[in-house]
């Protein structure tokens, strides 16, 4: 729930509209509502990474930071880059982006400090990733289970101290003949893939959306009947 604006004076009601779309932790008192929901998408750092499928999670955040205007700034005590929305506009969901800028494996760390950070309790984390066992271009959500070999997941769960998150599962699809995994999802999206990416992107970022919005079990029923 959010806390309802205390009446400001002239001074005041400037001071809100220049920290207009930023969200502030629960405690700082400054009449912004608190952060209901962290948003984390999984990658690595550096220009190396950013289009490869392992990074997918983080190019969900930056459709999500694109459509609402949020603009990502470097948290050096969270290591983290962040970027705080409204979802569905004002007075609805504040929502706090979140990439972390360790690598996938130790992702965990990040996670947990923001969601320290922010007050937001494991229940309320949304992680985006990349996931083998899906097929390219189809999207699973799902709350709690395994990491299914993914160790930024794996990191993450640790750190949370349990898988009670969400998880919207991004699918990337197997690698082709015997390539290995870790190499493919290293790589950066094939010619035909790159095709339909910002399509699939697109669709991430509204199944984020809707976890939000509408909640898991309707986000699920539209995702996975498609």
């Amino acid at each position: 729930m959010f806390a309802r604006l205390a009446p400001l004076g002239a001074a005041g009601r400037s001071r809100v509209r220049a920290l207009l779309g930023r969200v502030k932790r629960p405690d700082t008192n400054e009449g912004d509502p608190a952060v209901t929901t962290l948003v984390v998408g999984l990658g690595n750092p550096g220009p190396e990474y950013a289009q490869t499928r392992h990074n997918i999670g983080q190019m969900v955040l930056d459709e999500l930071a694109r459509r609402y205007s949020g603009s990502f700034s470097r948290d050096k005590k969270c290591n983290a880059q962040t970027a705080s929305i409204r979802i569905g506009g004002p007075g609805t969901a504040a929502v706090v982006l979140g990439k972390p800028m360790s690598y996938m494996n130790v992702s965990g760390g990040p996670t947990s400090a923001l969601a320290k950070y922010y007050s937001v309790p494991a229940t309320d984390v949304i992680v985006v990733h990349d996931e083998l066992d899906i097929p390219f271009g189809s999207i699973k959500l799902k709350r709690g289970g395994g990491s299914a070999g993914h160790n930024g997941l794996k990191d993450v769960t640790k750190a949370l101290g349990g898988p009670d998150y969400v998880r919207v599962r991004v699918g990337v699809g197997r690698p082709p003949g015997r390539q290995d995994a870790a190499d493919f999802v290293l790589k950066p999206f094939s010619a035909t893939e790159r095709k339909e990416l910002d399509l699939l992107i697109a669709l991430a970022a509204d199944a984020v959306e809707d976890t939000i919005t509408k909640g898991l079990l309707e986000a699920q029923q539209r995702f996975h009947s498609a």
